[in-house]
């Protein structure tokens, strides 16, 4: 059952383009209740960064992840929330490595 929530996350995070991708990264490493084992202040560096460069809505304003706009973002966290410790950080460890 466990492998299958992650796979589930994983499949959900392939289906992302590259913003949304980001958008979580920054979300995961900003949320203090995702609780990762990895440096959440690199990696949000990392993914500000990377989003930046990407994205002009994100250089030039201030986004609000929790809109409607950004359900799937939302969604995925909320997938992420329902797991076990190891769960989350097998996911985080997924998605930097897709990103890097």
């Amino acid at each position: 059952m466990e492998e299958n929530k992650v796979n589930n996350v994983i499949n959900i995070i392939k289906d992302m383009n590259i913003k949304d991708k980001l958008r979580l990264g920054i979300c995961l490493s900003k949320s203090d209740w995702a609780n990762i084992l990895y440096n959440k202040t690199e990696m949000y560096d990392k993914f500000d960064t990377m989003l930046k460069e990407v994205d002009e809505e994100y250089r030039t304003t201030l986004i609000n992840f929790g809109h409607s706009k950004y359900f799937i973002i939302n969604f995925t966290m909320a997938k992420i929330m329902e797991m076990e410790q190891d769960e989350r950080n097998k996911v985080a460890l997924y998605l930097v490595n897709n990103l890097y």
